[in-house]
């Protein structure tokens, strides 16, 4: 007797919810950091509402999810799948919670003399929002060495925001009239790079998508790679 397999409808479903959850995390990220640059109020209470959605959206997807391991029987690759999309929308979830910290920065900003953006900070800004994006599109694509690049892009963000700290600590100790501006600088960059461990981990998901093998804390494992069937 041939088994009629109908978790496909159900895993389209909550890949088109994953991708709409995607669009919407670049989007908050791409606002909430205008806000910063305009010191733009307005833009940064767009950016709370934006979250809700976010939110929104990941309820609908958890009660997919639920919905297809409840109603069907996913064979492993299925069920990895289905497992990935959950995990990748948790990290996004999280893309929109940071967004809306860097958006109170911004309101912050706005709100006192203004001062210089640091340079480091659009280099880093453009850093973490390329290596979502190529998350992103190595989940669409199930492109596992699209996911590598992004997670060696990883160490390259940890610098440039250790870089970045070094220089507003530098400018506080010749400004510290500028102390409060300056520790906004701080946390929007602790922010970003926040961003960029979260797209790490949804290219880390793609690998395991991808190749069925897990590659988080591979490094500190030694090199250890764990297979899943």
């Amino acid at each position: 007797m041939s088994v009629v397999r109908i978790v496909d409808p159900l895993l389209e479903e909550l890949r088109g919810t994953m991708l709409r959850m995607g669009s919407l995390a670049e989007a908050i990220l791409a606002k909430a950091l205008r806000a910063v640059r305009e010191r733009d109020t307005r833009l940064a209470g767009e950016v709370h509402d934006d979250d809700l959605e976010i939110d929104r959206i990941d309820v609908a997807l958890e009660e997919q999810v639920t919905r297809a391991l409840a109603l069907q029987a996913p064979v492993a690759a299925d069920l990895r799948r289905i497992l990935a999309i959950r995990t990748m929308a948790t990290d996004l979830e999280r893309v929109g919670d940071l967004s809306r910290n860097i958006a109170k920065s911004a309101t912050r900003l706005a709100e006192r003399p203004r001062v210089p953006l640091p340079p480091l900070l659009s280099e880093l800004s453009d850093q973490n929002t390329r290596v979502l994006r190529n998350a992103l599109d190595s989940f669409t694509e199930t492109d596992s060495c699209k996911a590598q690049r992004v997670i060696d892009a990883d160490d390259e963000i940890d610098a440039t925001e250790d870089r970045l700290i070094q220089a507003v600590i530098a400018e506080v100790v010749h400004h510290p009239e500028k102390t409060n501006q300056e520790v906004d600088f701080i946390l929007i960059a602790k922010n970003l790079e926040r961003v960029g461990d979260h797209a790490t981990n949804i290219a880390e998901e793609v690998i395991f998508l991808a190749e069925a093998r897990i590659v988080r804390h591979q490094e500190r494992l030694g090199g250890e790679v764990t297979p899943r069937q």
